[in-house]
């Protein structure tokens, strides 16, 4: 069995965001970029397990950028991923970023695609979705427990209110959520070998972009937290009703 788990290249949470022409384009200057955190934990680190206990042969990553991101992609082979494809584009939005993977993985036959569940830069929650669109595959989101018998998946996944366990078959797309796996941190050994692993770079097929960014705007931030009497319902009430916000 072949894994393929595409990986997002994200500021780290850390970085100090800024935005530069216009406030139209995220400025990208002297930020730190790591693999997105739910692909990296959840879905690679299950990926690798699989491959460990004797259910998977190879995993494999992908991800749609420009050459910067190599360095990115390289983490994920420190952690134990065999070898990377880089699609070279830019990536303007998920359609695009979905529809380059799902191109890729239907020539090369990959029978599990593994996301994270979102990426923490834009919390979009789409592109496994829509890979499994463009495949015509199964899709399991928000993922918790996965666990394969031969061809058959039995997966836990969160719904409204409690949790679901459905069973299929493969080829299927996961998307991962918290529970799936515990982070890892790569070893030495894993580290100097990130260095001799393949990665191959392609070219993107012709593809839609079917949205563009109007502009950024900042978060506000934390406001300052207001303190209210015990005995001052009215108070309370008033403010609720007049100052509080839903986030």
């Amino acid at each position: 069995m072949k894994i393929l788990v595409p990986i997002s290249n994200v500021p780290d949470t850390t970085a100090k965001i800024a935005f530069t022409n216009g406030d139209t384009e995220f400025n990208a200057a002297g930020v730190q970029f790591i693999i997105n955190p739910y692909d990296e934990w959840y879905a690679l680190v299950r990926a690798l397990e699989l491959k460990e206990a004797g259910k998977a042969e190879k995993v494999t990553l992908i991800h749609v950028g420009l050459a910067e991101s190599d360095a990115t992609i390289r983490k994920g082979f420190a952690l134990g991923a065999d070898d990377g494809v880089r699609i070279d584009a830019e990536g303007p939005d998920a359609y695009f970023v979905a529809e380059q993977v799902a191109n890729y993985a239907k020539q090369n036959g990959y029978d599990l695609i593994m996301t994270g569940k979102e990426t923490i830069n834009y919390n979009g929650s789409s592109v496994g979705a829509m890979i499994a669109g463009f495949m015509d595959l199964p899709l399991v989101s928000l993922a918790t427990k996965f666990e394969l018998d031969g061809n058959k998946a039995t997966v836990e996944h969160d719904v409204d209110g409690g949790t679901q366990v459905v069973e299929c078959e493969l080829p299927l797309v996961l998307s991962c959520s918290k529970g799936m796996a515990e982070q890892r941190i790569p070893n030495m050994k894993g580290i100097m070998s990130a260095r001799t692993k393949p990665l191959t770079v392609v070219s993107p097929n012709e593809a839609d972009k079917l949205t563009h960014v109007t502009s950024f705007t900042l978060s506000p931030g934390r406001t300052t937290c207001k303190m209210i009497d015990e005995n001052s319902m009215d108070e309370l009430v008033n403010l609720l009703h007049t100052e509080a916000k839903v986030i």
